[in-house]
């Protein structure tokens, strides 16, 4: 399944590094770029879109919250 959005390439490769860094740091191995890419691919497919829709709920929340205030002040 393709990704539902694109990151450059220096991003890809970035994110890739930095998998590779946690699992040599945390796990004590080392992975290469193939597999790292599945992970983060896994991630973006997967996880992302969960902690996407966390942030535009939350956002939702804290502006209904502020327009509530200011509605409030016109009373």
């Amino acid at each position: 399944m393709k990704p539902k959005f694109e990151l450059t390439k220096q991003e890809k490769e970035k994110l890739v590094g930095a998998i590779q860094g946690y699992f040599e740091k945390e796990r004590d191995e080392q992975i290469g770029d193939l597999a790292a890419m599945l992970v983060l691919e896994f991630f973006m497919e997967e996880l992302a879109p969960v902690f996407y829709n966390k942030g535009v709920e939350d956002s939702h929340a804290h502006m209904t919250e502020k327009l509530d205030d200011i509605f409030e002040i016109q009373k």
